[in-house]
């Protein structure tokens, strides 16, 4: 059904196939092995005694062994004299998680599991990452924002506000880590659909950055979450007592841009090889700074890789879900140039969306022009109409038209376009109503609707309702999570969530260890097919059109492998090449970090 898309990617195009290393097979039966600790290096520290277990990086808890504690590390009688193995830690977390009344308070649990050891927050995400995500991210992250000054009670990442300007290099200096490869920075002005939330933004890059390190492999020494602070115009936060940032409205124009080139300058000389991710910026501001870096637009200035997972991750993963949900359907994927794509929401988000699907189908072999009439894009004003031309950006006037009535109704769109595929990303919680279901059910057997939107109360619709209006013949993916729903005739449908993590672990993961020059449309097509390419058929068959969440280790580094090559044959890799491509997938998996105590040794001299 179409799979023969998925050949160009470097993942298995047989789903669930591995790759066989290569290896010379000796059938002698031999009484050595590697032990079982062979894999796990030794950590080397210059710490010693209560500084260790005060150290997340470092600390194993009740976990430590009686050699560690006494000849190495100095912390005979500073822990409880009984050992501990870690998946006891575990189990005793999960207890006093499910133990809590609600998803705020078992999110600000695991942030101060995390804040004592790193090794076994991400641990336990990775082995509990289903039911954990939706707490460390979307959609409890969205309640965490709003509450984090009140919540706040220890500093995690850089804030880097408008105070520091002239000094981020100096600021930067002091992160303590020498070696980092991912940053995920906020602006704060536009968190998930919640609008302006200044300085409490971090959480965003705080959440984003575990999955990182669960998700992709990316150790958690080498990332850095960062709340770019150029103040807020939000008037409840202004008069919040408890808010931490600076009180001030929110700096724009060339000072703005100054203070992020500023930022960014300092990230370049001080971790030249990062990948840096912007996250949650207004869309007034999103493309223009993405489009400045990711085209190296000043010559004179070491490159810088970039990423907005706004605009380009959200576009590449619902592109992945939308040609996952064509072959389910028993088309080809190519196929999706014949639909009829209905967007709610005209910002960043919309955006990213609509450009991405409409640059897989000029891939797919469309022209521009022709994918751009196969979708109609409105905002609260109705359609993108070129009568409304003065006031939309360079990005919202590709898909303008003037086949529509001019400010027509989401119902009116849906009765005279007649979509065959109705998204959202609009942040306008029930705007996909029974009346506007139904019209898209009325001419397409089985409609694909995705209320993409977090969290949960922004959902333009929820997953019973889509189920319910359209007989249970929609294919549904959400932005954020929702619960099974058993239809009339006692089938469970099992709701996909649309959800980013399915992508940019990998990519970042690819960009850390093949040093990738720059993120291409290319490489973001690539990850595409390779996210769709990881649907197993035991998904499919029950209505999911993305892979089960519990695979996200293996998703992730197909969608590297997949990216690096796509970097190896656009020259944009700086450590592999050509020769490198048929052993990849080795390469990059031998590079994931794995959340396991190692031993730990120490390093002279011992700071006081």
């Amino acid at each position: 059904h179409g799979r023969s898309l998925f050949a160009k990617a470097s993942a298995p195009t047989v789903l669930g196939a591995r790759k066989m290393s290569g290896k010379p097979q000796d059938d002698d039966d031999s009484p050595l092995h590697p032990w079982s600790g062979s894999k796990l290096p030794p950590l080397r520290i210059r710490a010693k005694g209560a500084y260790v277990i005060q150290n997340p990086l470092f600390n194993k808890g009740t976990a430590f062994s009686y050699p560690e504690r006494d000849r190495f590390i100095g912390l005979r009688g500073l822990l409880p004299p009984r050992r501990i193995a870690m998946n006891v830690q575990k189990q005793k977390v999960m207890a006093n998680l499910k133990a809590l009344s609600s998803d705020i308070e078992r999110n600000v649990y695991l942030a101060n599991v995390c804040d004592n050891n790193e090794t076994l927050f991400h641990a336990l995400l990775l082995e509990e990452i289903e039911y954990l995500a939706p707490i460390i991210y979307t959609p409890t992250v969205g309640l965490a924002c709003q509450e984090f000054g009140y919540r706040f009670q220890r500093p995690r990442g850089m804030f880097i506000s408008a105070l520091d300007r002239g000094h981020m290099h100096a600021a930067l200096a002091n992160w303590p880590q020498p070696d980092v490869h991912v940053i995920v920075v906020t602006d704060g002005s536009r968190i998930l659909g919640l609008g302006d939330l200044g300085a409490y933004g971090m959480g965003i890059p705080i959440g984003k950055l575990a999955l990182y390190v669960a998700a992709g492999g990316i150790a958690p020494h080498r990332v850095m979450p960062v709340c770019l602070d150029v103040g807020t115009d939000n008037e409840g936060l202004l008069a919040d007592p408890f808010y931490c940032g600076i009180k001030q409205n929110r700096i724009r124009g060339d000072e703005y841009f100054e203070l992020v080139d500023e930022f960014l300058d300092a990230v370049r000389h001080k971790f030249p090889n990062a990948f840096v991710q912007f996250e949650d910026f207004s869309s007034d501001v999103a493309y223009d700074i993405l489009k400045y870096y990711r085209n190296q637009q000043d010559t004179t200035r070491k490159p810088i890789c970039v990423f907005n997972d706004d605009i380009q991750g959200t576009g590449a993963v619902t592109f992945a879900g939308l040609m996952s949900a064509m072959i389910s359907r028993g088309d080809p994927a190519e196929k999706l140039t014949d639909e009829r794509i209905l967007i709610a929401g005209a910002g960043s988000a919309g955006m990213g969306v609509a450009h991405m699907i409409l640059a897989g189908m000029v891939k797919m072999g469309a022209t521009k022009e022709q994918a751009a009439q196969r979708f109609v894009v409105v905002d609260k004003e109705g359609p993108l109409h070129k009568d409304r031309s003065d006031h939309l950006t360079k990005q919202q006037k590709v898909f303008a038209r003037d086949d529509l009535p001019l400010g027509a109704s989401l119902l009116q769109v849906c009765a005279s376009f007649k979509p065959t595929i109705l998204m959202g990303l609009s942040a306008v919680g029930g705007i996909f109503t029974e009346e506007v279901v139904r019209e898209v059910a009325k001419h397409v057997e089985h409609p694909f609707i995705f209320p993409l939107s977090n969290p949960n109360s922004k959902a333009e619709c929820t997953a019973e309702q889509a189920y319910k209006w359209t007989n249970g013949k929609a294919t549904f993916a959400a932005g954020s999570p929702f619960e099974p729903v058993t239809l009339e005739d006692g089938v469970t449908r099992y709701p996909s969530q649309c959800n980013n993590m399915f992508l940019f672990p990998g990519i970042g993961l690819a960009a850390s260890v093949a040093k990738i020059e720059r993120i291409t449309d290319d490489m973001l097509y690539q990850a595409s097919i390779a996210c769709a390419n990881a649907v197993k058929d035991s998904d499919r068959a029950q209505g999911r059109v993305y892979p089960h969440v519990n695979q996200i280790r293996r998703v992730s580094l197909e969608v590297a492998t997949a990216v690096a090559k796509a970097a190896i044959d656009e020259g944009m890799s700086r450590v592999f090449t050509e020769k490198d491509i048929p052993n990849l997938e080795t390469l990059i998996a031998d590079k994931m970090y794995t959340p396991a105590y190692v031993p730990l040794v120490q390093r002279y001299p011992i700071p006081h």
